[in-house]
């Protein structure tokens, strides 16, 4: 929305010319006052009372103080007003390169160009804070503007599975390749589902990158809220064959945190530890105090990474084996969630694993309800 605001009829270089200028004159009407009104009488009143006293009248010599003075004040006036009026237009000059860049460079990131900079005027800390800030909005513009668009083609990807098998599905229906038979439904029930869950995933990392400030903190005992989550997922764990342990130390400091929030961390990081662990695999939860923190780890025995894939496992969308977490459901979004959820509560999330089929350690660092509140 554009903002008609009144625009200045003049610009800064001008406006600091005519202020210069009007220092200028100030200057010599004061020094002019001093030299011919003041000064002459002041002369007079010596000179007569040192060498005639009693006379009255103009002094001879006075006609001399009045050219000397004269000569004097003007040719001093002359120089401070080159100084300053030369000065002022260098200055004004580099005040006007620098804010007109800063104008262009402004209009060209509203055009939707974020790699333009702008460099330091040099013009004091408060201009080179102006640029310094610049180009690090444009720098943000820039990373949001290539997430969006990045977010856009993984949800074009993510979509275009599902919807080309649903499509396949029911031309060869209509072509009486297929019947619709409780086959044929279950494989479109199937695609209807990932289309669903992916849609649920993106609107719970949609509110979790919106409302990071919007946590409900409350007074959280870190072993209640880790043995709820193990207890919630012992069934799955159950049915896959996967043994699913916790190991929660003694003493450990309460959060102050979002409890569901948390909770949904949790969730998320042992559900991703099931689909990527064998039958027969273990899985562990463990809980220890590091300094004025609170760590949970919850590692597993399954798949494990390779260390390119680390320093991105908590991008959207991203998978270290596309073919495998797609084939167990996967919609490389719960990772992204964790890290959004942990990042509100001011913690840590990070992985570790020792390379593929040496399983994987995600850690969570949290601070204690006394360091959060301080």
């Amino acid at each position: 929305m554009a903002h008609n605001h009144p625009r200045s009829r003049h610009g800064i270089r001008s406006r600091l010319l005519v202020t210069n200028a009007a220092v200028v004159v100030a200057a010599i009407a004061t020094t002019t006052t001093v030299a011919l009104i003041i000064g002459p009488p002041m002369f007079r009143k010596v000179m007569q009372d040192v060498l005639v006293p009693g006379r009255t009248g103009p002094h001879p010599y006075e006609h001399v103080f009045r050219q000397a003075t004269a000569v004097s004040v003007g040719m001093s006036l002359a120089v401070a007003a080159t100084t300053a009026l030369g000065l002022s237009w260098y200055l004004s000059r580099r005040m006007h390169r620098s804010t007109a860049e800063l104008a262009a460079a402004a209009t060209a990131v509203a055009g939707g160009n974020y790699d333009i900079r702008v460099s330091p005027p040099h013009l004091g800390t408060e201009f080179d804070a102006i640029a310094d800030a610049f180009n690090t909005m444009a720098e943000q513009l820039g990373s949001v503007e290539t997430t969006r668009r990045q977010l856009l083609a993984d949800l074009a990807h993510e979509l275009r599975t599902p919807v080309s098998v649903i499509d396949a599905y029911l031309e060869s229906i209509e072509d009486g390749i297929h019947p619709l038979d409780a086959t044929t439904i279950g494989v479109l029930r199937d695609q209807t589902r990932r289309l669903a869950r992916l849609s649920s995933d993106v609107r719970a990392l949609s509110d979790a990158e919106r409302d990071m400030a919007l946590v409900d903190t409350q007074s959280v005992v870190p072993a209640t809220l880790i043995a709820g989550a193990v207890d919630a997922f012992a069934a799955p764990y159950r049915a896959k064959g996967v043994e699913l342990h916790s190991d929660i130390a003694p003493g450990l400091p309460e959060l102050w945190a979002d409890p569901q929030r948390l909770d949904q961390v949790l969730a998320n990081l042992l559900t991703n530890a099931l689909r990527h662990t064998d039958a027969g695999g273990t899985v562990r939860v463990v809980a220890t105090t590091a300094g004025g923190s609170v760590r949970i780890q919850v590692s597993d025995d399954g798949d494990g990474i390779a260390a390119e894939h680390l320093p991105r496992l908590f991008e959207r969308f991203y998978r270290a084996d596309a073919a495998r977490d797609r084939a167990h459901g996967g919609s490389g979004i719960g990772l992204a969630i964790a890290k959004a959820l942990v990042d509100a509560h001011h913690g840590r999330i990070t992985a570790a694993s020792a390379g593929v089929g040496s399983g994987a350690t995600f850690t969570v660092e949290l601070p204690s309800r006394a360091v959060a509140q301080l």
